[in-house]
């Protein structure tokens, strides 16, 4: 019986880390947003959504390729990767437009942020 109220216990940090998790990736976009060219997101439900779009993308470069898609993950493949996941993020998300320089540079202010915050945002 124990062991279940620990179970359980147990699914609710991880869903309060997810959660977690999401808040600050939409914070790293907020920031990314305001501070790169060519990469834009209004409202904070556009900022969520392409929180979970673009971690869904990441997700799904990971399990396809076997390649980690964050900025600095796997060398210039994952730079790559992660600059045409938040490119293509912008036709999943509304209120979010991209250039492909602004999504180079926001792979890379999202990269240098990752190193800062303790969260990978890709």
């Amino acid at each position: 019986m124990a062991h279940d109220n620990n179970e359980k216990k147990g699914n609710n940090n991880s869903l309060l880390r997810w959660i977690g998790r999401f808040i600050l990736v939409a914070v790293i976009l907020m920031i990314t947003s305001f501070v790169t060219p060519g990469f834009s997101i209004n409202g904070i439900w556009s900022f969520l959504i392409a929180a979970v779009v673009i971690s869904g993308l990441d997700y799904l470069a990971e399990l396809l390729m076997g390649v980690d898609a964050s900025p600095f993950g796997k060398g210039i493949k994952g730079f790559i990767i992660a600059a045409i996941i938040i490119y293509l993020a912008q036709f999943l998300v509304p209120d979010m437009g991209v250039t492909i320089i602004g999504a180079i540079l926001a792979a890379i202010v999202i990269g240098v942020l990752d190193a800062i915050f303790p969260a990978r945002a890709m």
